[in-house]
């Protein structure tokens, strides 16, 4: 067996030698590894060959972990102790760690990188676990970054994720807080908070500063879109509520979060992928006046011919839930269907009446 692992940590590189050190970005190949070692042991069923391939990804999410706690073995991590939040870090060419303390998407991005196994996965493929097991027997160092792997949860399933418990209840305890990521219609990219304190960085002789801003940004920088600063990203939601989905499978019914945080309402995490994806379906439902949030576009109302379309923003505004951007971006703003599925397959869209032409 190999003896090591090679960290792995995404980053944006800048022509005086600076690194910016990417929480967002390390965490989607965290993700992707998961993802890939996921697929390789579903085809492993058929092909023991697979089994291989998904200890590569396995190893490979094992460096991606090491890198988020450990930058280039200076020890300095993506996890903000005081903070208890992820944050990007800006790694100059003296040697000087700077944490970006932003509060945005980049820092709940590595809730996304978790799965679950089944005990009949390990017990089915034999090559798969001893490998596996090697790994975390022979790198402790490494296993302790796993989040519980020793621990079986509910129905003696394993939990793989770059957060643990206690991590992932700080983040949750900031996404869920009104007063910064959570809105009436799904999480922001940008927590309300920097609408009172912008973030400013003074760089050399220009000073930089991130403001909270819910719809078009206020600068024709990224074509005029404000993409982290505040909008509601659908895709970025659905797969949140994916994640709260995976560890509630682990964790069950007894492990519970405050939500919204300020309430002193304690819900499993599966109520909670539930509270959030009826916050997004809202998003096209009539309210008490008759209006539908996204057709709040810009201050204006959709045309008499429009009035009873269904149009798919590429973003909504982070207060209003206004739609905004591309209008016809289904091709993830639609993954809204399969929400309706699962919520009304359980039951739980709530008290509003979902139109039959949704």
């Amino acid at each position: 067996m190999p003896s090591g692992v090679v960290q792995t940590r995404v980053y944006a590189a800048f022509a005086d030698g600076t690194r910016l050190e990417q929480s967002d970005g390390t965490s989607w190949m965290g993700m992707f590894c998961l993802t890939m070692m996921r697929t390789a042991l579903e085809l492993a069923r058929e092909n023991p060959v697979y089994e291989n391939i998904a200890t590569k990804f396995f190893e490979h999410f094992l460096g991606i972990a090491q890198a988020m706690n450990n930058a280039g073995g200076q020890g300095i991590g993506l996890w903000d102790e005081a903070d208890e939040f992820f944050y990007d870090v800006l790694h100059t060419p003296g040697g000087r760690y700077l944490p970006l303390r932003i509060h945005s998407v980049v820092g709940l991005m590595p809730l996304l990188a978790v799965e679950v196994l089944e005990p009949t996965v390990l017990e089915n493929l034999p090559g798969f676990r001893e490998r596996l097991e090697w790994y975390l027997n022979n790198r402790p160092d490494l296993a302790a970054l796993i989040s519980r792997w020793y621990e079986p949860g509910i129905g003696d399933r394993r939990l793989i994720a770059l957060t643990r418990g206690h991590r992932m209840k700080c983040l949750l305890r900031r996404m869920l807080d009104p007063n910064e990521f959570l809105s009436e219609y799904g999480v922001r990219s940008l927590s309300k908070f920097h609408r009172e304190n912008p973030y400013v960085l003074d760089v050399r002789t220009e000073r930089k500063v991130v403001n909270y801003e819910p719809a078009d940004s206020q600068t024709g920088i990224f074509g005029g879109n404000s993409n982290w600063r505040g909008p509601v990203w659908f895709p970025i939601n659905y797969l949140l509520v994916e994640s709260l989905q995976k560890f509630h499978h682990y964790y069950g019914d007894d492990f519970k979060v405050e939500c919204p945080t300020g309430s002193g309402q304690l819900l499993p995490l599966d109520q909670i992928a539930n509270e959030l994806s009826n916050r997004l379906i809202k998003l096209w439902l009539r309210n008490e006046k008759g209006e539908r949030p996204f057709a709040r576009a810009c201050g204006s109302s959709l045309g008499e011919a429009d009035r009873d379309r269904y149009l798919f923003h590429e973003f909504f505004h982070g207060d209003t839930g206004a739609g905004l951007g591309a209008s016809h971006q289904t091709g993830w703003t639609g993954l809204i269907a399969k929400l309706i599925q699962q919520q009304g397959s359980h039951g739980t869209i709530g008290m509003v009446e979902i139109p039959a032409d949704l």
